[in-house]
């Protein structure tokens, strides 16, 4: 008979469960850090498994948890998180972008601290750019993503001075790289839109032309928004992985991928796409509803709602959600997913996060669907660059420990 997961362990069992010896376990007891339970019919003392579980949790420590969206285990000077968003070195990061705030200048004030008055200009990078080798390495229709997972190594390789990590160096290149990764993006949808998103140099438009985005200005007003919005949220998954690239001495473009591999999940930064696909599922806003429910009935997650840092509404939905629908009132995807979201709230479900929004500005902008992530990628390179910066000051690597879970007896060769 076997036993349920809820029932008493023997010494051997619980042991094993802990990852450590039979005799540790009886010095637990004897100390009162563990309770034990007499045994049946002149059986040994068992052990209760909620207990157990307790114990391990505590004799793992804070990062144990912390990795799992728990407790801090980093120190910065970046971002804090609050309940009205993210506050870039102590500035309100919706307060930026509803002001108008150039990217540009959210970049500067996120890598230094200081604000610019102007918006910066940055330099255009005119060395040599093998767009049709490129183009060859990224099929027609390939995720938007894939344009710059290629181009950051082909980059790296043709700049002899990527291996400094001294802070000036660093910001020089990451001016230079982030508006030549915004470019990137036309090796996927038209290379033809390379050359003039690369003549471009400041990073919003070069963007808007990778894209086939509109360029009119309330078009690039909306674009720099998201682009302020998105630039950073603290250790977020490709942010850490940035990080821990950073740690080991690794070059910017390293950095950076590493950055990318993370964001291009579909539960990081591909999550916009999702939404994107439910508003197709649901055809138009007058269907919307019914979409939600089909969903919602079938056990089916709704995604782009709720956000575990802000249970009162993710604060950088208002502002995406009013530009976009400044942009293109009359848009079908536009009023669709605006139709979505009042659905969920008319259910009483959790409120929209930023994945919902920027999936509605790709709309405004027309733009074909999965776009999202390229728009999220440029915007946190602001935030990787800070947090690569941040690490290579503090000087360590990052190397958690693992906590051993398995069986403990050595196999005999």
């Amino acid at each position: 008979m076997k036993s349920h997961p809820s029932d008493p362990m023997n010494a051997r069992a619980a042991a094993d469960l802990l990852g450590v010896k039979v005799q540790t376990l009886y010095a637990y007891a004897s100390r009162g850090l563990l309770k034990s339970l007499p045994g049946t019919r002149g059986r040994a003392r068992r052990y209760a498994r909620a207990d157990l579980e307790a114990l391990r949790a505590r004799s793992a420590g804070p990062a144990a948890n912390a990795l799992r969206f728990g407790e801090p285990v980093l120190e910065t000077r970046i971002t804090r998180m609050t309940p009205e968003g993210p506050a870039y070195r102590g500035r309100s990061a919706v307060a930026l972008a509803r002001a108008g705030t150039p990217f540009t200048s959210v970049a500067e004030l996120l890598w230094s601290g200081a604000l610019p008055e102007r918006a910066p200009a940055w330099p255009v990078d005119e060395s040599p750019w093998p767009a049709r080798d490129l183009a060859k390495l990224v099929p027609p229709g390939s995720p938007p993503l894939s344009a710059v997972a290629v181009a950051l190594p082909v980059l790296a390789a043709a700049d002899p001075t990527r291996f400094d990590t001294n802070t000036d160096a660093v910001l020089a290149c990451a001016r230079r790289l982030i508006p030549r990764l915004a470019a990137a993006y036309a090796l996927a949808l038209d290379p033809r839109r390379l050359a003039p998103a690369l003549a471009a140099g400041e990073p919003v438009r070069a963007l808007a032309l990778a894209l086939g985005a509109p360029t009119s200005k309330r078009a690039l007003e909306t674009l720099n928004l998201a682009l302020v919005l998105l630039a950073d949220h603290e250790l977020n998954a490709s942010t850490f992985a940035a990080r821990v690239a950073a740690s080991t001495g690794a070059d910017l473009y390293a950095c950076l991928s590493a950055a990318v591999a993370a964001l291009s999940g579909p539960l990081h930064g591909g999550a916009s796409e999702q939404v994107e696909v439910l508003a197709r599922e649901a055809g138009d806003a007058s269907s919307a509803a019914a979409a939600v429910r089909d969903r919602m009935r079938r056990g089916e997650r709704i995604p782009g709602f709720g956000h575990v840092l802000y249970p009162d509404g993710d604060p950088r939905v208002a502002p995406l959600l009013e530009a976009a629908l400044r942009l293109a009132p009359r848009a079908p995807r536009v009023k669709t997913i605006a139709a979505i979201v009042a659905a969920m709230d008319e259910a009483a479900r959790p409120k929209p996060n930023v994945d919902v929004a920027l999936a509605c500005v790709c709309a405004a902008l027309d733009l074909p669907v999965g776009q999202g992530p390229a728009i999220f990628a440029i915007g946190r390179c602001a935030g990787w660059v800070a947090h690569v910066l941040e690490q290579y000051d503090a000087g360590f690597v990052l190397r958690p420990r693992a906590r051993w879970v398995g069986a403990t007896d050595i196999l005999p060769e």
